[in-house]
Protein backbone atom coordinates (compact mmCIF):
# COMPACT_ATOMS: atom_id res chain seq x y z
CA UNK A 1 0.00 0.00 0.00
CA UNK A 2 1.32 3.42 -0.99
CA UNK A 3 0.19 6.46 0.98
CA UNK A 4 0.93 9.94 -0.37
CA UNK A 5 0.83 12.88 2.04
CA UNK A 6 1.21 16.35 0.53
CA UNK A 7 0.86 19.84 1.91
CA UNK A 8 2.54 23.18 2.61
CA UNK A 9 5.22 23.92 5.22
CA UNK A 10 4.28 23.36 8.89
CA UNK A 11 0.90 21.88 8.03
CA UNK A 12 1.57 18.75 10.06
CA UNK A 13 2.06 16.46 7.08
CA UNK A 14 5.37 15.06 8.35
CA UNK A 15 3.97 14.19 11.77
CA UNK A 16 0.92 12.60 10.18
CA UNK A 17 2.99 10.66 7.63
CA UNK A 18 5.24 9.23 10.36
CA UNK A 19 2.20 8.23 12.40
CA UNK A 20 0.62 6.52 9.39
CA UNK A 21 3.87 4.66 8.72
CA UNK A 22 3.90 3.37 12.31
CA UNK A 23 0.21 2.49 12.19
CA UNK A 24 0.51 0.43 9.01
CA UNK A 25 4.07 -0.84 9.55
CA UNK A 26 5.38 0.86 6.40
CA UNK A 27 8.68 2.61 5.65
CA UNK A 28 8.49 6.40 5.55
CA UNK A 29 10.30 9.00 3.46
CA UNK A 30 10.21 12.72 4.14
CA UNK A 31 10.98 13.85 0.60
CA UNK A 32 11.50 17.39 1.83
CA UNK A 33 14.75 16.19 3.40
CA UNK A 34 16.09 15.46 -0.08
CA UNK A 35 15.54 19.08 -1.12
CA UNK A 36 16.90 20.34 2.19
CA UNK A 37 20.00 18.24 1.57
CA UNK A 38 20.39 19.87 -1.83
CA UNK A 39 20.01 23.33 -0.29
CA UNK A 40 22.52 22.66 2.48
CA UNK A 41 24.95 21.08 0.03
CA UNK A 42 24.77 24.17 -2.19
CA UNK A 43 25.24 26.59 0.69
CA UNK A 44 28.22 24.66 2.07
CA UNK A 45 29.82 24.80 -1.36
CA UNK A 46 29.35 28.57 -1.41
CA UNK A 47 26.70 28.43 -4.12
CA UNK A 48 23.24 29.93 -4.49
CA UNK A 49 20.22 27.55 -4.30
CA UNK A 50 18.28 30.01 -6.47
CA UNK A 51 20.80 29.38 -9.28
CA UNK A 52 19.79 26.36 -11.37
CA UNK A 53 23.34 25.18 -12.06
CA UNK A 54 24.40 25.45 -8.41
CA UNK A 55 21.24 23.66 -7.27
CA UNK A 56 21.74 20.82 -9.75
CA UNK A 57 25.30 20.27 -8.52
CA UNK A 58 23.89 20.08 -5.01
CA UNK A 59 21.89 16.97 -5.97
CA UNK A 60 25.08 14.90 -5.76
CA UNK A 61 25.03 14.87 -1.96
CA UNK A 62 26.15 11.88 0.10
CA UNK A 63 23.36 9.82 1.70
CA UNK A 64 24.83 10.53 5.14
CA UNK A 65 23.78 14.18 4.78
CA UNK A 66 20.15 13.13 5.27
CA UNK A 67 20.98 12.49 8.95
CA UNK A 68 22.60 15.93 9.47
CA UNK A 69 20.73 18.08 12.06
CA UNK A 70 21.49 21.11 9.87
CA UNK A 71 18.69 19.95 7.56
CA UNK A 72 16.14 20.87 10.25
CA UNK A 73 17.10 24.55 10.37
CA UNK A 74 15.02 27.36 8.92
CA UNK A 75 17.85 28.35 6.56
CA UNK A 76 17.85 24.81 5.13
CA UNK A 77 14.09 25.09 4.58
CA UNK A 78 14.46 28.36 2.70
CA UNK A 79 17.29 26.94 0.59
CA UNK A 80 15.21 23.85 -0.19
CA UNK A 81 12.28 25.98 -1.33
CA UNK A 82 14.57 27.96 -3.63
CA UNK A 83 16.28 24.87 -5.05
CA UNK A 84 13.05 22.95 -5.60
CA UNK A 85 11.83 25.54 -8.09
CA UNK A 86 14.28 24.22 -10.70
CA UNK A 87 12.89 21.46 -12.92
CA UNK A 88 16.39 19.96 -13.29
CA UNK A 89 16.59 19.44 -9.53
CA UNK A 90 13.17 17.80 -9.34
CA UNK A 91 14.07 15.50 -12.23
CA UNK A 92 17.37 14.54 -10.57
CA UNK A 93 15.58 13.49 -7.36
CA UNK A 94 12.54 11.93 -9.04
CA UNK A 95 13.85 8.39 -9.50
CA UNK A 96 15.09 8.10 -5.90
CA UNK A 97 11.61 8.91 -4.64
CA UNK A 98 9.82 6.59 -7.07
CA UNK A 99 12.06 3.67 -6.16
CA UNK A 100 11.22 4.21 -2.48
CA UNK A 101 7.50 4.38 -3.23
CA UNK A 102 7.62 1.25 -5.37
CA UNK A 103 9.30 -1.08 -2.87
CA UNK A 104 7.62 -4.35 -1.96
CA UNK A 105 4.80 -3.87 0.53
CA UNK A 106 4.44 -0.16 -0.10
CA UNK A 107 5.51 3.00 1.71
CA UNK A 108 4.41 6.35 3.09
CA UNK A 109 5.88 9.46 1.47
CA UNK A 110 5.28 13.07 2.38
CA UNK A 111 6.15 16.15 0.38
CA UNK A 112 4.55 18.55 -2.03
CA UNK A 113 4.10 16.53 -5.23
CA UNK A 114 3.78 12.93 -4.05
CA UNK A 115 0.19 12.38 -5.11
CA UNK A 116 0.52 14.34 -8.34
CA UNK A 117 3.99 13.40 -9.64
CA UNK A 118 5.95 10.89 -7.55
CA UNK A 119 3.22 8.33 -6.86
CA UNK A 120 0.04 9.25 -8.76
CA UNK A 121 -0.96 5.58 -8.40
CA UNK A 122 -0.97 5.79 -4.57
CA UNK A 123 -3.73 3.84 -2.84
CA UNK A 124 -4.52 6.75 -0.53
CA UNK A 125 -3.68 10.44 -0.87
CA UNK A 126 -3.96 13.16 1.74
CA UNK A 127 -3.53 16.89 1.28
CA UNK A 128 -2.74 18.25 4.72
CA UNK A 129 -3.05 21.98 5.24
CA UNK A 130 -3.72 24.66 7.87
CA UNK A 131 -4.19 28.40 7.93
CA UNK A 132 -0.91 30.30 7.35
CA UNK A 133 -1.11 31.99 10.74
CA UNK A 134 -1.48 28.63 12.47
CA UNK A 135 1.43 27.14 10.55
CA UNK A 136 3.60 30.15 11.35
CA UNK A 137 2.77 29.86 15.04
CA UNK A 138 3.74 26.20 15.03
CA UNK A 139 7.03 26.89 13.30
CA UNK A 140 7.71 29.85 15.59
CA UNK A 141 7.22 27.68 18.70
CA UNK A 142 9.45 24.99 17.22
CA UNK A 143 12.21 27.50 16.51
CA UNK A 144 11.83 29.04 19.97
CA UNK A 145 12.38 25.62 21.53
CA UNK A 146 15.57 25.31 19.50
CA UNK A 147 16.80 28.65 20.76
CA UNK A 148 16.47 30.43 17.41
CA UNK A 149 15.90 34.16 17.86
CA UNK A 150 13.40 34.72 15.06
CA UNK A 151 10.20 36.73 15.51
CA UNK A 152 6.73 35.48 14.64
CA UNK A 153 6.24 38.10 11.89
CA UNK A 154 9.42 36.96 10.14
CA UNK A 155 8.32 33.33 10.35
CA UNK A 156 4.89 34.17 8.91
CA UNK A 157 6.48 36.14 6.07
CA UNK A 158 8.72 33.18 5.28
CA UNK A 159 5.76 30.76 5.32
CA UNK A 160 3.81 32.97 2.90
CA UNK A 161 6.82 33.40 0.60
CA UNK A 162 7.44 29.66 0.59
CA UNK A 163 3.78 28.97 -0.23
CA UNK A 164 3.98 31.37 -3.16
CA UNK A 165 7.14 29.74 -4.52
CA UNK A 166 5.82 26.20 -4.04
CA UNK A 167 2.44 26.87 -5.63
CA UNK A 168 3.74 29.15 -8.37
CA UNK A 169 6.63 27.11 -9.72
CA UNK A 170 6.25 25.63 -13.20
CA UNK A 171 7.74 22.26 -12.24
CA UNK A 172 5.42 20.11 -10.10
CA UNK A 173 3.71 22.94 -8.20
CA UNK A 174 2.18 22.31 -4.80
CA UNK A 175 -1.48 21.45 -5.34
CA UNK A 176 -4.07 18.98 -4.14
CA UNK A 177 -4.40 15.91 -6.36
CA UNK A 178 -7.91 15.48 -7.73
CA UNK A 179 -8.31 12.19 -5.84
CA UNK A 180 -6.71 13.38 -2.58
CA UNK A 181 -8.66 13.85 0.64
CA UNK A 182 -8.29 17.27 2.28
CA UNK A 183 -7.25 17.33 5.94
CA UNK A 184 -7.21 20.76 7.56
CA UNK A 185 -5.30 20.59 10.84
CA UNK A 186 -5.81 24.24 11.83
CA UNK A 187 -8.05 23.37 14.77
CA UNK A 188 -6.89 19.83 15.47
CA UNK A 189 -4.40 18.51 17.99
CA UNK A 190 -1.87 15.90 16.90
CA UNK A 191 -3.89 12.89 18.12
CA UNK A 192 -7.09 14.11 16.47
CA UNK A 193 -5.29 14.88 13.21
CA UNK A 194 -3.67 11.44 13.11
CA UNK A 195 -6.97 9.73 13.92
CA UNK A 196 -8.68 11.61 11.11
CA UNK A 197 -5.85 10.71 8.72
CA UNK A 198 -6.21 7.01 9.55
CA UNK A 199 -9.97 7.26 8.98
CA UNK A 200 -9.44 8.83 5.56
CA UNK A 201 -6.88 6.21 4.54
CA UNK A 202 -9.15 3.39 5.75
CA UNK A 203 -12.06 4.77 3.74
CA UNK A 204 -9.93 5.01 0.60
CA UNK A 205 -8.32 1.59 0.89
CA UNK A 206 -11.65 -0.05 1.65
CA UNK A 207 -12.72 1.00 -1.83
CA UNK A 208 -9.60 -0.49 -3.43
CA UNK A 209 -9.03 -3.75 -1.56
Amino acid sequence: MIIAVDGPAASGKGTIAKALARHYGLPHLDTGLLYRAVGVSVMRAGGDPADAADALRGCNFEAALLEDPALKTESAGRAASLASVHSQVREALLERQRVFAGQAGGAVLDGRDIGTVIAPEADAKLFVTARPEVRAQRRFREMESMGAGVGYDAVLADILARDERDMGRSAAPLCQAEDADLLDTSDLGIEAAVQRAVELVEARTAQRF
